[in-house]
């Protein structure tokens, strides 16, 4: 058959390749395969490379100082995050384990930040986020329990600043929130979450494809 002109010959490839390509395409250092390798040893699951490239680059692209992290887990997003930020940024993170931030702690400071470049609060995220400054974050990403989504999303438009990022990981749930079968209620708080967003007209969202899900927006000015 005749081909075109100007036409390139197609490649083929399934969704799933271009997905684990996307993810391997960011390499990592040895602080960031140490905090993989705590995360692993604690039964936790981190970003994705590619979750973290794509907070990254958000954090640089929004010239981030001010960054709120629910979900300290080991510390690799926190890496990625404050890779992204600025030089005088501040990572403030939240976990209710303070064992999982003492390891985060030792990452960072393996990744090369200094120790006045993250505050760690330890406690569940609805009894510190309301101890935030009102408008005082540029970003704030939400890695915790998925049944308090929306009480999250709540307090997290509350400290960002106008034109400030809102960003939850873990929305696609492993394919469960598109499931039409019976789901547990962290599941379906999911659902209303992306609702939520998606409806919202204090916010301009977008559903980044990266890892399990990264849901983001902007707050409106």
């Amino acid at each position: 058959m005749r081909q075109l002109r100007g036409q390139e010959r197609v490649i083929t490839a399934n969704r799933q390749t271009s997905w684990a390509f996307a993810d391997a395409f960011v390499a990592e250092d040895e602080a960031l395969h140490l905090a993989r390798d705590r995360a692993r040893e604690l039964g936790l699951r981190p970003v994705t490379p590619g979750t973290g490239s794509a907070l990254r680059l958000l954090a640089a692209t929004a010239d981030a100082k001010a960054v709120a992290e629910i979900g300290t887990g080991t510390g690799v997003s926190g890496i990625y995050l404050l890779q992204g930020m600025r030089p005088d940024g501040v990572l403030t993170t939240v976990d209710p384990e303070p064992e999982r931030q003492q390891f985060a702690r030792e990452a960072f400071r393996a990744a090369g930040f200094a120790s006045n470049r993250s505050r760690f609060i330890p406690g569940r995220a609805l009894d510190v986020l309301p101890r935030l400054a009102d408008g005082g974050y540029d970003l704030v990403f939400c890695d915790g329990d998925r049944l308090e989504s929306l009480d999250v999303l709540a307090e997290s438009l509350r400290l960002l600043r106008p034109g400030g990022l809102v960003c939850f990981e873990g929305v696609f749930a492993d394919g469960r929130t598109v499931d039409s079968a019976a789901q547990p209620a962290e599941v379906l708080r999911l659902r209303e979450l992306l609702r939520a967003v998606r409806e919202s007209q204090e916010l301009m969202s977008t559903l980044l494809p990266v890892g399990d899900g990264l849901l983001c927006a902007v707050r409106r000015g």
